[in-house]
């Protein structure tokens, strides 16, 4: 039988129809007949299952995919790829298909946090793409692999220099921004405090810092008080 044929009786036998109308209710971008209604759990076992097969690169070749829950195991394959060059290739195969945050936030090769600098070319050219979700993936490995020890400003800059009216675009750059400001808070509070965020995302950065557990409560209320009013 063929790869494509397994998938979908997998699939079929995990469905959920009642789980598959509540992944519609938190990704809107999607219309409901790309949800199959699987948990992800269960198609991370089948993507690693899938990954020790002959045929697999069929699958991988297959783009676009008819579901939802086959790009999730695209990229729970691509995710658990060792070799850099190969997974590297696979995801800039990947990722002018993906077409909604939750895969584009699930997909994470483990490998990028051994090669971070043979990664940042690419993510710069990435988020030069314009391409929502690609824009948002790259911002989503700055976030990732480049806070902490590994943190320069320029990292910072390059998702403050982002300019979209896209709100997933957004979105992530408020959440990076939220958790650089538990990484690197002295580093990164210049940019919340010189306003060098458009006001939806500044205010968002500060409304998203607010609810970590990770910035002090004295950090807080500073934060507080840069907040943009009447925006």
């Amino acid at each position: 039988m063929s790869i494509f044929t397994d998938i979908e009786a997998a699939l079929m036998e995990l469905r959920d129809e009642k789980y598959a109308s509540f992944q519609k209710n938190l990704t809107p971008e999607l219309e409901k007949e790309h949800f199959i209604g699987v948990r992800t759990p269960a198609l991370r076992k089948l993507a690693k299952e899938l990954r020790k097969r002959s045929d697999t690169e069929e699958f991988l070749a297959s783009l676009p995919h008819g579901s939802f829950e086959e790009d999730q195991i695209h990229s729970f394959i691509i995710s658990d790829e060792k070799d850099f060059g190969k997974c590297l290739a696979q995801t800039e195969a990947f990722l002018p298909y993906i077409n909604n945050w939750a895969t584009c936030d699930q997909f994470s090769p483990k490998v990028f946090a051994k090669h971070r600098e043979e990664l940042l070319p690419h993510i710069r050219r990435w988020i030069a793409s314009g391409r929502t979700y690609t824009v948002r993936f790259a911002a989503g490995m700055l976030m990732k692999h480049f806070l902490g020890d590994s943190f320069l400003t320029e990292y910072a800059d390059m998702v403050a220099e982002i300019h979209s009216d896209e709100y997933y675009i957004n979105m992530m750059r408020a959440w990076y921004f939220a958790t650089a400001l538990a990484t690197n808070y002295d580093d990164v509070l210049t940019y919340i405090e010189y306003k060098r965020l458009d006001v939806w995302t500044h205010n968002k950065t500060i409304q998203k810092a607010a609810e970590s557990f990770r910035i002090t409560k004295e950090h807080k209320q500073h934060l507080n008080t840069l907040k943009i009013k009447g925006a």
